[in-house]
């Protein structure tokens, strides 16, 4: 399972803000690696820089140097509608003059194909192949006196999972979905503001953490201070993958820290699915809390057993052959020393396809281990996700298709236990109505097509795939 996106926002004057924002970006890295990107104004000039890559990769000082103003956005992509291509990196600018705002966008957008084609016929134009960009032209054809009359009307246009962070020349505002499908929270630096897809992000910049923004409300910030503006709520869905695995351990979600809510996952599969073995570990590094719980509860002692290579996947550099066929390998490295003859519980986040799990079992058989036992904090995962995860197919999910004694012999461990959807509810510690549990029930909030197709708003234009760095600003 990938990661969703991540967002930033920030209004300070007197504040270096793109750097605040570079610095916040990557605590927020997580949530994505295909691209980064900043806009950035100061009251009459609107500027945007960003690429393809890490945050590292993207910005330099003389970048961020160029960068000048007291209000700034910032995003982290990981692609769940249109292509990885820098055409489509985040955030960009849309709208002319004094109708122009810049968007960050986390989530998606499920009737998107439906306003594009409205929109297209009033005579908009596309540069991305995003849903993000019919967000914010939806915006900007909205009827009202103001921008929050405008964001106010496409909220009622809108169907699927959003929370976003839009710049105008002399404003900042926040919206979250009615559904609060993806988190966002509130904080204050130095007299200024900044909003952030998770509190970890308020930490590393010295911020303090103030609230979560709620489900269906706008905030503006502008020289004013800030002003609420709140939406009708029918039914809370925060993607419960938030507190499994999207999240830094370190965030805090309905005031609640997520790193002892992973722990009481363990614990709830010690509970549920309890075995005779040696040693317990947790799979790197999403499901180490959780493998730490699973030790506490049981008495077993906890080890590191694989060494995670935390900077596979985040090069441009395509493997050989030979580096390819190592497969796993390239991500974890065993500890034979450790792990020789022992009956091993291994703890892990999810199983998805059902394409890792197999070689991270006989990786560790190879290192020696005469049991491996598989506990998942995550129930069987049965329906694809459509508000913001790049999921998979229902016909690529392995739970979908297979018993769990079937997927137990198909990824090879001696026995294999999920945690119970009420375990999960149980270490999460709140009412299953605040969450969208979609991926395990199949209960949408929402009316979804079962089919959605991810590059349904591709351009077919090679000159926007091979652009290059996107630098441009906006009087």
């Amino acid at each position: 399972m990938h990661e969703s996106c991540g967002v930033f926002g920030v209004y300070s004057p007197g504040e270096d803000v793109a750097r605040l924002t570079y610095f916040a970006l990557f605590a927020l890295q997580h949530r994505g690696q295909e691209s980064a990107g900043i806009a950035i104004a100061d009251g009459k000039r609107m500027q945007v820089a960003g690429d393809m890559g890490l945050v590292s990769r993207v910005f330099d000082e003389e970048t961020l140097s160029g960068l000048i103003g007291h209000i700034a956005i910032g995003h982290n992509r990981y692609s769940t509608r249109g292509s990885s291509r820098v055409s489509n990196v985040q955030p960009f600018l849309v709208g002319k003059g004094n109708h122009t705002i810049g968007i960050a966008h986390n989530g998606n957008i499920i009737n998107a194909e439906l306003l594009h084609e409205e929109l297209v016929q009033h005579g908009y134009t596309f540069r991305t192949s995003t849903d993000t960009e019919v967000i914010a032209s939806l915006i900007i054809s909205s009827p009202g006196k103001d921008w929050v009359d405008r964001i106010r009307y496409a909220m009622h246009r809108l169907q699927g999972a959003y929370s976003l962070c839009l710049l105008t020349r002399d404003s900042l505002y926040a919206v979250r979905d009615p559904w609060g499908v993806r988190p966002l929270c509130l904080g204050v630096i130095n007299g200024g503001w900044v909003v952030a897809s998770e509190s970890c992000a308020l930490d590393h910049i010295g911020a303090q953490f103030i609230r979560e923004i709620e489900p269906g409300e706008i905030l503006r910030i502008s020289e004013n201070g800030l002003d609420s503006y709140q939406e009708q709520v029918e039914r809370r869905a925060l993607c419960i993958f938030e507190y499994i695995y999207f999240a830094r351990p370190d965030s805090i979600i309905n005031g609640k820290l997520l790193y002892p809510i992973r722990q009481a996952m363990g614990a709830g599969l010690a509970e549920e699915h309890p075995v005779e073995a040696d040693m317990v570990m947790g799979v790197p590094d999403s499901a180490t809390a959780a493998g730490i719980g699973y030790s506490l509860a049981t008495g077993m002692p906890f080890c590191e057993g694989l060494m995670k290579n935390r900077y596979i996947g985040r090069t441009f550099i395509q493997p050989d052959q030979r580096i390819r066929d190592l497969g796993v390998r390239l991500k974890f490295n065993p500890l034979p020393q450790m792990l020789d003859g022992k009956r091993l519980v291994v703890v892990d986040d999810s199983i998805v396809r059902g394409t890792t799990t197999p070689k991270v079992v006989d990786l560790l058989r190879k290192a020696g281990v005469k049991e491996v036992h598989m506990r998942i904090c995550a129930p069987p995962i049965r329906y694809p996700c459509f508000l913001g995860v790049d999921m998979a197919t229902r016909q690529e999910l392995i739970a979908a298709r297979k018993s769990v004694e079937e997927i137990r012999n198909f990824i090879g461990a001696d026995s294999l236990g999920y945690l119970s959807v009420e375990g999960l509810l149980k270490a999460v510690a709140m009412p299953r109505e605040l969450f969208c549990m979609v991926c395990f029930t199949g209960d949408y909030p929402m009316p979804v097509q079962l089919e959605m197709d991810k590059l349904a708003l591709e351009i077919p234009d090679r000159a926007l795939q091979e652009k290059g760095h996107q630098i441009a600003s906006f009087t």
